[in-house]
């Protein structure tokens, strides 16, 4: 019986099913919720929406997106010092469905309480629902990275339903029509959407409480410290976060999109955030070619904050393009906005095979770049999806709308760009990282998605500032920066990641989305 209940799944354990429709659902009500947030913010009042200006909207994404990863730091160590990673992860799915439920109210000020009760939830769920999975394995167990890559399809899968099911209760016409046949206000369609997101967080939630026995004593138990005072100092610790947090999120949740000067406190904190963290590593370094290999780290974090602050246009400045400037006609059939939201999903799943085999491809002829070669790769890539709407611009400067083909085609080198970079970046921190620090390294991750996001947030009000053509030109030429200065320095970097031979080398899964998704 037990042999059968650890290959039950697809060979695997029975545990995976559990965290792989968990994840999912997780997963749909983010994408969910990111498809339609910064539409619903800058729609008209009489559309249902908050008609909030276009940087307001921004300044709002930008610190929930950021939030969202940032807070995986703190929701990871609450989990290993006091919780486990399974009860913080029926914590943050409640989080979750409890803050989606809220947005599904039309209440308009529990706009932002949602917000923060949804961000607070990802963060106690994504990072430890992540560790779960490989705690299911033996240390030796050959199936540990096949595990990853069904659970990152649960990923996968939710990206994709999710602006589909959602965009179509907030932005269908058919749907509104509906509404309006039975006496209710068509601009509660966006709430309907919310409240989608909100169902299939609770599905999660209630299967996950179900099938949890299925886990056995994977993530059951924290870490706590046995010497007393490092207990003692966790606790203090831990006062000091709930406080940070209960402050921040008051502040944000009762100040709303007015408050410039807490979203701009917010980014200068993560610039000071990142500062220390990197003291931290140079410090925490026994030697000289362990700082060597520090220097090798900020760069690669550079390019994280490079890839994540122009690949999160998409949930930004490129849905805000879609609504305004982009032909949505299909078979004479109006597409709502958000349906582009799932394009990528779509083709992470039919083009992660392809490059699954190239690289073993060029692997077989000793021709594989190397990791930081890749993501040089992928910097270019994603330049080049921005230089395929170059044409839209004339569309835009006379007020017009362009063929969806252009998001099309930018979703196709954008989601080859991703394929590149992020199966690559953990494995490059954690080919570089000391084992002692491997727990920060990893931080530095979950650190450069926070600002890249954060500025992909900011980045909406250069649409009204400086209009699409400075941003499209802007986020080409920085991307092609970026993946200029990859490529002069991968052959340092290669020497810096060649000290441990003997280690075995990280392995690139294109097939899956990173953690931080």
């Amino acid at each position: 019986m037990v042999r059968s209940r650890d290959t039950a799944f697809f060979g695997h354990p029975l545990g995976l099913a559990t965290l792989f429709f968990t994840e999912m659902w997780e997963r749909f009500s983010y994408y969910g919720i990111r498809a339609l947030l910064i539409l619903y913010m800058t729609a008209k009042v009489s559309a249902g929406g908050r008609e909030m200006t276009v940087p307001a909207a921004g300044a709002v994404m930008a610190v929930y997106l950021s939030s969202v990863y940032l807070l995986s730091l703190p929701g990871g160590w609450i989990a290993d010092r006091f919780l486990g990673q399974r009860k913080a992860t029926l914590i943050g799915g409640i989080g979750i469905a409890a803050g989606n439920a809220v947005l599904a109210l039309p209440i308009d000020s529990f706009f932002f309480p949602g917000l923060v009760m949804i961000a607070l939830g990802t963060g106690m769920l994504k990072p430890n629902i992540s560790t779960i999975v490989g705690q299911l394995y033996h240390p030796n167990d050959a199936r540990r990275d096949g595990g990853y890559t069904i659970y990152y399809m649960g990923i996968n899968i939710g990206a994709l339903v999710a602006p589909l099911a959602c965009g179509y209760f907030a932005q269908s016409e058919s749907f509104q029509g509906f509404l309006r046949g039975h006496g209710i206000d068509p601009g509660w369609c966006w709430h309907f959407g919310f409240a989608t997101a909100s169902v299939g967080m609770i599905l999660g939630v209630v299967q996950y409480v179900v099938t949890t026995r299925w886990l056995g004593d994977a993530g059951a138990q924290p870490t706590i410290p046995a010497d007393p005072r490092r207990a003692a100092r966790d606790r203090y610790v831990l006062a000091g976060i709930v406080a940070a947090l209960v402050l921040v999120g008051v502040l944000f949740a009762t100040a709303g999109a007015g408050a410039d000067t807490i979203v701009n406190i917010f980014g200068v904190g993560l610039i000071i955030l990142s500062i220390a963290l990197f003291i931290g590593l140079f410090q925490g370094a026994h030697n000289a070619g362990e700082r060597r290999r520090m220097v090798a780290i900020l760069v690669l974090f550079i390019g994280a904050i490079a890839f994540f602050g122009i690949f999160e246009q998409a949930s930004t400045t490129l849905s805000l393009f879609a609504e305004k400037y982009t032909t949505r006609e299909l078979l004479g059939i109006a597409i709502p906005a958000s349906y582009y939201q799932s394009v990528n999903s779509i083709f992470i799943i039919t083009l992660a095979p392809v490059f699954a085999w190239l690289w073993l491809f060029l692997a077989r002829h000793k021709k594989e770049p190397m990791s930081v070669m890749k993501f040089a790769i992928g910097m270019a890539l994603i330049a080049v999806s921005f230089i395929v709407m170059l044409p839209t611009l004339s569309a835009v400067k006379a007020g017009q709308t362009s063929s969806g083909i252009f998001l099309i085609m930018l979703y196709f080198f954008s989601t080859c760009s991703e394929l590149c970079i992020s199966p690559v970046g953990l494995s490059s921190m954690s080919k570089l990282a000391p084992k002692r620090l491997a727990g920060m390294v990893m931080g530095v991750w979950f650190l450069g998605a926070a600002n890249g996001n954060y500025l992909a947030g900011r980045a909406a009000e250069f649409t009204v500032s400086k209009g699409y053509e400075f941003l499209f030109y802007a986020l080409i030429i920085s991307a092609l920066a970026v993946a200029a200065g990859l490529f002069l320095v991968a052959p340092v970097i290669r020497r810096m990641m060649s000290v441990d031979d003997a280690a075995p080398a990280p392995v690139d899964i294109p097939v899956a989305r990173v953690v931080t998704e």
